[in-house]
């Protein structure tokens, strides 16, 4: 199982991003995905997650009304469309994928991609 993430980016305060994630290896829809992201000296928490294989999707409060988690079961891919983006945003983004159902927090996901960093600066 192997995920790998592109999308990242220097974005001005305000500004959208959009990050994506492939699979390979296996069948994107039939796992709970997630983004997460970790910034300097801080724990790795979750952002954006689709914990059942049915779609329901969880965002963290910071998220929420600003980024959009979706899967597309024919390019096998995750992403996350991230608007109104603040300097708090800044962190490296991970894709994460677990079983059927979990949920959107880090230890509960086996398998991860290398991460793509987002910087938000004016």
């Amino acid at each position: 199982l192997q995920l790998v993430e592109s999308g990242g980016g220097l974005v001005q305060p305000g500004g959208s991003l959009t990050l994506s994630c492939a699979g390979s290896g296996f069948t994107l829809q039939f796992y709970a995905m997630g983004w997460f992201r970790q910034a300097p000296g801080k724990e790795r928490e979750g952002v954006a997650c689709v914990v059942s294989t049915d779609g329901y999707t969880i965002y963290s409060d910071s998220a929420k009304g600003r980024f959009t988690v979706s899967r597309d079961k024919i390019k096998n891919t995750l992403t996350l469309q991230m608007n109104d983006l603040k300097a708090e945003d800044t962190a490296v983004y991970y894709c994460a994928a677990a079983g059927t159902l979990a949920p959107c927090m880090a230890k509960e996901y086996p398998w991860w991609g290398q991460g793509t960093q987002v910087t938000v600066s004016s």
